[in-house]
């Protein structure tokens, strides 16, 4: 089962660029087996990070400067109040990675589940969805890339953040629907560190019987 390594919760928000410096390091470790798999949780400060198939007229509106990184997925935000999850995990061969992003998309499904939030997939769009009248709500963003049998990136599970910044993005290339978070749609104030140790759990029960 994989260990927890808590980087760092509010007030000790964690810059992107050495959560990057991070994951880097475990993956090479797990790789190489120094290492068993290890999840890194996290909120960052605040910033927006494009995916390899981010398009121009996705960015910022207000040119507010993107990160580029080596994940699937288009342009997202991370921030206060938003649970960053980074499982660095070796897949089962044959590995199958439509099948993992459904394994973080049902440990989300479950966390959101525990706060009283019902959610679920939508076909055809990554991520976990909370259903509102005839539309949908994004309240968590997925994307992963394997290297070497080893997973790294991972998701994004708006808790109490602020959703001002998804106001100057189109986010992961979706124009036509909005985004949430638990405690905006619950009423309910839930926090990264709360919901960090419900996906502990979750995360943890899941794995035993898919990985």
């Amino acid at each position: 089962m994989p260990e927890f390594l808590v980087a760092g919760f509010d007030p000790d928000f964690v810059a992107y660029n050495e959560g990057l410096r991070l994951q880097r390091e475990l993956h090479r470790e797990v790789v190489a087996k120094s290492r068993p798999d290890t999840v890194i949780l996290l909120e960052h400060s605040s910033v927006y990070t494009a995916g390899k198939r981010t398009e121009v007229s996705e960015r910022p509106d207000d040119g507010t400067e993107v990160i580029e990184v080596d994940r699937g997925g288009k342009l997202t935000w991370h921030g206060p109040g938003q649970l960053v999850g980074y499982p660095i995990m070796r897949l089962p061969e044959p590995f199958d990675v439509v099948g993992y992003v459904r394994f973080l998309e049902q440990v989300l499904i479950d966390v959101c589940s525990d706060f009283g939030l019902a959610t679920e997939r939508v076909a055809g769009r990554s991520g976990v969805w909370a259903p509102t009248g005839d539309t949908h709500l994004k309240v968590a963003a997925i994307g992963i890339r394997v290297s070497e049998r080893v997973a790294m990136h991972g998701f994004a599970l708006n808790c109490s953040n602020s959703l001002d910044a998804y106001d100057h993005i189109v986010a992961c290339g979706i124009d036509d629907a909005g985004t949430s978070s638990i405690t905006e749609l619950t009423g309910t104030l839930v926090t990264p560190a709360m919901a960090a140790e419900r996906v502990k759990l979750r995360l943890t029960d899941i794995a035993k019987v898919v990985l």
